[in-house]
């Protein structure tokens, strides 16, 4: 038998059984399109989790610091070391210091961060309001959200405004006697940008103004690798002059394998769906080998082989498995929207801004459409096994 005539041959079910095809169809393509709607959900959420925390930039950086080692230092030499590293691409510095903060008649306590504004792109900040500022920007700052509240500010009302800062710098003498020092800054800061931040107070200030300190010592060098292959290259490297070494990338590969573990989960509900879904077509299988005996045995008497009948029927299936999976991506295509739709229009209600929840990579697709025609090819092996071996004789005394 030709492929045509087996293919003519398996749908005609969409002639003859309209109502139980187009319901058995139903059934798969609402279990598809319950794990495709629930997955697109899972790495919705991580994507748009992992774009609020991190950049392509931030990814390939490594945090360097000296940990509580007295003996070594983060000063200039640390960062020519660290550049002549084949793989390090971009070195950028940060000093910390504590200090006080002053806007009109109200100081506060504050972590004050000197960075240049390239730090801020390995960094992955972004910002709520504002700008950063530029390389030739020295006196303008960064502020969190958290510290603009101890002034009685909202990031709205704040830009523009000038903020003076004081110093406190710890020095130790020969004799090892601590001292604590102020250093006042004497030029005004304009608040340039504002970090969404809703526990910590800290403010960045360009580079160049601590210069006027006299720190050396700096609190963090950020690193960034030229390839992400090259990552952990760099951090062996670095690590193997004594500094302690992190990155944001171990942070993201851990967030990934929890998100991992709730797109198994949810997808686990939709196969619950698709299983039920399966035994369905396994009975409208079943019913139509049952309706379709006399038929197979003239088939047989006529000249049609085992192996063709075989064909027929598992075609049939194939094709029942093939079809409910494209209406399942519809179906969790257009769920999915409605959903997004609806969760849209509340946040805009709230004062949010609107989001998108579902992202289904091209993969997941291909992957969906091949699992619902295999399950097709599962479910109908066995009725697709019994036809074949039906006997022509009695096939045509079946009533």
């Amino acid at each position: 038998m030709l492929i045509r005539d087996i293919f003519r041959l398996s749908t005609r079910m969409f002639r003859t059984s309209k109502s139980r095809t187009a319901l058995t169809i139903l059934g798969i393509s609402v279990g598809i399109g319950a794990i495709l709607f629930l997955v697109s959900l899972g790495y919705g959420l991580q994507r748009l989790i992992l774009e609020q925390i991190t950049t392509s930039d931030a990814l390939l950086s490594l945090d360097v610091t000296s940990g509580d080692m007295e003996n070594l230092k983060l000063r200039e030499d640390a960062i020519r070391e660290i550049s002549k590293i084949d793989s390090i691409e971009e070195v950028s510095p940060m000093i910390t210091s504590e200090g006080q903060m002053h806007i009109g008649d109200i100081s506060t306590e504050i972590d004050i961060n000197f960075v240049d504004n390239n730090f801020f792109k390995l960094d992955g900040t972004k910002l709520a309001k504002g700008n950063f500022y530029s390389e030739n920007d020295n006196n303008k700052i960064i502020i969190s959200s958290s510290a603009l509240r101890l002034f009685g500010l909202e990031a709205g009302d704040s830009l523009g405004k000038e903020a003076q800062f004081t110093l406190f710098v710890s020095s130790v003498d020969e004799d090892g006697n601590i001292s604590r020092n102020s250093i006042e800054l004497e030029d005004g800061f304009e608040i340039f940008g504002i970090v969404e931040e809703d526990s910590l107070n800290y403010v960045y200030i360009p580079f160049s103004v601590s210069e006027k300190t006299g720190i050396k010592d700096f609190s963090k060098i950020k690193a960034k690798v030229d390839e992400d292959k090259n990552l952990n290259i760099a951090r062996n490297a670095i690590m193997e002059k004594g500094f302690i070494v992190s990155a944001l990338s171990d942070v993201i590969d851990q967030a990934n394998q929890i998100f991992q573990i709730v797109q198994i989960v949810l997808g686990s509900f939709g196969i619950i769906a698709l299983v039920v879904s399966a035994i369905g077509m396994f009975n409208t299988m079943t019913i139509t080998l049952l309706e379709r005996t006399q038929e197979i045995g003239i088939m047989k008497a006529l000249g049609a082989t085992a192996f063709d009948v075989w064909n027929m029927f598992l075609a049939e299936s194939v094709i029942i498995g093939f079809v409910g999976g494209l209406g399942g991506i519809v179906i969790g295509f257009v769920g999915g929207e409605l959903f997004n739709y609806g969760i849209n229009i509340l946040a805009r209600a709230l004062g949010g801004e609107a989001i998108d929840m579902f992202y289904t990579p091209l993969w997941f697709i291909s992957l969906v459409i091949t699992f619902s025609t295999f399950i097709g090819f599962i479910t109908g092996f066995y009725p697709a096994r019994r036809a074949s071996k039906i006997n022509s004789l009695e096939a045509l005394r079946y009533k």
